[in-house]
């Protein structure tokens, strides 16, 4: 473990770095925040009564949403791994005294977490000065903020490991391009990334909510939120679990597989 540990600290010092496309991201977020809130604020005039959520828990909703969103993207900043499948580089990875899938995982996780660390607090900041009703303000008790915090935790875990098959599938298509642009869209739109999953129809709710998509940044923000509380946010984090579980199992038989078939320059 010191091994990935070394790995995600080097990575994690290296993108720190890059400070204007930092500062340009939290800027983004921090509009794109407010012009949902201000869409959504023209939906819930027409009829807030019929809505799943609150007004107010739907802005704490966005606004953490927009603070640790690099947190929950499967498609981010992992060029270096894309590079090395495409152009054979991913040899040299074999022959270092380290695990190939551990490498990335860690390399991955790096990479977000990086960025979060310093988008997190100045977006806190920007939110928490808005004026009523769409500053971000804590509705939950501290123990539930407690839970929030474990699943957002996992969250990111179930994240970065389903971004481990993204990458294992690379070593049997010849372009990335197609298969980035697809799981963005599937997992944005299925995880809550667009809108709520409780705003989803009943029957097609029923289905998504069973879905790994759903163990991502859909519970962490629903908890904070506040529509998901007590037991149910215990029993959330146990689902988590489970498909942080089978995701990492599900990776590690893949990238055997995978590395089974590698031929680089006919090696």
């Amino acid at each position: 473990m010191k091994k990935y540990a070394s790995l995600f600290r080097i990575r994690f010092i290296n993108s720190l770095q890059y400070r204007g496309a930092l500062i340009g991201h939290i800027l983004k977020n921090y509009v794109f925040g407010i012009m949902e809130i201000l869409v959504y604020a023209a939906i819930y005039r027409t009829d807030a009564l019929r809505l799943p959520m609150e007004f107010s828990q739907l802005v704490s909703y966005v606004w953490m949403r927009q603070i640790i969103i690099i947190l929950f993207t499967v498609v981010f900043s992992d060029e270096e791994i894309y590079t090395a499948i495409s152009s054979g580089a991913v040899v040299y990875d074999l022959v270092r005294p380290i695990g190939l899938y551990g490498k990335w995982f860690s390399q991955s996780a790096a990479n977000r977490v990086a960025f979060t660390a310093v988008n997190c607090l100045p977006l806190v900041f920007l939110a928490a000065l808005m004026p009523k009703p769409y500053r971000l303000t804590l509705q939950i008790p501290v123990w539930q903020l407690a839970l929030f915090l474990l699943s957002a935790l996992l969250a990111f875990l179930v994240v970065v490991a389903f971004a481990m098959l993204m990458y294992i599938s690379l070593f049997y298509i010849i372009s990335q391009r197609g298969v980035r642009i697809i799981v963005t869209a599937v997992v944005s739109f299925l995880s809550g990334g667009e809108i709520p999953l409780v705003f989803f129809p009943e029957k097609i709710l029923a289905v998504v909510k069973l879905l790994p998509f759903a163990a991502m940044q859909n519970m962490p923000l629903q908890i904070f939120a506040g529509t998901v509380n007590g037991m149910e946010a215990v029993w959330g984090i146990v689902f988590q679990l489970f498909w942080l579980a089978a995701l990492y199992l599900l990776g590690r038989i893949c990238m055997g597989c995978a590395l089974k078939r590698v031929v680089v320059q006919g090696g």
